[in-house]
């Protein structure tokens, strides 16, 4: 009789499951394709979820393609061309292949000989990302574990570079408070950030947005100057391509030249939106990435794959080995120029996935034109989208959305409610109907419906049945108030 730890490690089992389990998600993939009636997020209460997985666990009775099943089941469907709720996108099937093979081999990345070849495909990717971004020969970064993640990693080296002192072996100095620029609808990670690295809520100088939602360049020169009367030290300018919020992007080229002028390293928050750049008709919204000191994107965004892979790119590489230049000498080469191949000492994390290789695979297998159309489909879909409810009388949007993220909302004429609370019980009704997925954001105090299009198989005919069970589900809610 096999013992538990061969049965655990038996290649027999692994190879009999693993094809149930690929045979059961291909006919998932396919149910998704042909938008099969299911429940989008499926309805449940946060305590009886729990409550349920408690119970199964304390139940002996186990089938392991039950349980993929019902967890298939209990999940938000986000291959399913209805799904538009938040910027995750439904990974290319060859990434999840791939994810697989990186699982199982295991190769943590902290020094090249725990992950040789995920080190060097590692390297080979963020080149050719660089590359494709108009970043210069001498750019580097590292992969990390999402745009938080990056984020940090980035305002670390602005801080390093910029404070005037090696600020990572000496600490905090008694100079003036350090700061860093953001527009007023940056992402929260950007502010967290500043707050973890203990500069507090003086840390975060917000410059206001115009009416499209972008920061508003205009406002660059009298901001920092009542920075700088304030007596902050204000040593970095973050950029957006795009916000989460509302998907605008600000005008990185303006903000590059600001930057340089006054002496800021300028970093640009690209998690979503810098894929644009890749392509031919939209990456006129990124112009200026190219002269960013740091730069920021997810592949797990708009670039099709598994959550969580994100590039940190540095215009001067060297940057990228400053961040974290603690020792740690039974892990890091002496000295002081660390090896490339040595990813613990450029990263938040010591052990770290193999998160290139389901992106080289991506790139190997179809080619970079797979990035560049799957983005420009899914920003021509927001247009049309946006097209499309200015053809109605009873919708409204909030802005032209510069890509695939659009906020409106439902206003018929003759309204004289609370439009965010009518569009907040809408949002309500959405979720228990289940058909769709979509979110709320509050733009400028009001509230809107968001859909994030991200799935390359949602049209135009989704959209407008959307509409229609919006404005059914509106009209109900008004109907009921009036009487």
């Amino acid at each position: 009789m096999k013992s538990l730890i061969q049965q655990a490690f038996d290649p027999e089992d692994f190879r009999r499951e693993g094809h149930k389990l690929v045979d059961l998600l291909a006919s998932y993939l396919e149910n998704c394709r042909q938008k099969a009636p299911m429940p989008v997020l499926p309805p449940s209460d946060p305590d009886a979820m729990a409550a349920f997985w408690q119970n199964d666990l304390e139940n002996r009775d186990f089938e392991l393609q039950s349980f993929y099943s019902t967890l298939i089941s209990q999940s938000n469907h986000i291959h399913h061309p209805r799904y538009m709720g938040h910027q995750v996108v439904p990974p290319a099937p060859l990434s999840a292949l791939t994810e697989l093979l990186e699982a199982l081999l295991n190769n943590g990345m902290a020094i090249y000989e725990m992950g040789p070849a995920a080190t060097a495909i590692e390297r080979v990717v963020l080149q050719w990302l660089a590359k494709h971004i108009g970043m210069p020969q001498s750019a580097d970064g590292v992969l990390t574990s999402g745009g938080s993640a990056g984020n940090l990693t980035a305002l670390l080296a602005a801080r390093q570079a910029m404070c005037g002192h090696n600020i990572w072996e000496e600490g905090n100095q008694h100079h003036a408070p350090l700061a860093i620029m953001v527009s007023d609808e940056a992402h929260y990670s950007v502010a967290r950030a500043a707050r973890i690295m203990g500069w507090g809520e003086q840390g975060v100088v917000k410059v206001p947005v115009n009416d499209r939602m972008q920061l508003d360049a205009s406002r660059l020169e009298d901001t920092l100057a009542d920075a700088r009367a304030r007596g902050l030290h204000v040593i970095a300018l973050v950029g957006n391509a795009c916000s989460t919020s509302t998907g605008s992007y600000d005008p990185l080229n303006e903000m590059a030249d600001f930057a340089h002028k006054n002496n800021l390293w300028f970093h640009v928050d690209g998690a979503h939106g810098g894929a644009a750049a890749l392509t031919q008709k939209y990456n006129h919204l990124t112009q200026g990435i190219e002269k960013a000191d740091s730069v920021v994107i997810d592949f797990h965004k708009m670039m099709l794959a598994p959550a969580l892979t994100t590039a940190v790119l540095f215009k001067n590489g060297a940057h990228s080995y400053e961040t974290f230049a603690q020792k740690a000498a039974y892990l890091l080469a002496s000295g002081t120029q660390k090896p490339w191949f040595d990813s613990a000492g450029r990263t938040l994390e010591c052990t770290k996935k193999m998160l290139g290789v389901k992106v080289y695979a991506m790139i190997k297998l179809y080619g970079d034109q797979l990035f560049s159309d799957y983005v420009e489909a899914a920003y021509d879909l927001g247009q049309e989208f946006y097209h499309l409810l200015n053809q109605q009388t009873d919708f409204e949007p909030a802005l032209k959305p510069d890509g695939n993220i659009v906020c409106f909302r439902f206003n018929p004429k003759g309204f004289t409610g609370d439009v965010s609370i009518l569009n907040a019980q809408i949002r309500k009704k959405l979720l228990l109907d289940a058909r769709f997925y979509v979110v709320q954001t509050q733009i400028q105090g009001q509230a809107y419906l968001r859909v994030t299009l991200m799935n390359p198989f949602t049209e135009m005919a989704d959209l407008n049945d959307l509409l229609l069970l919006i404005r059914e589900l509106g009209n109900g809610i008004i109907e009921t108030v009036n009487t």
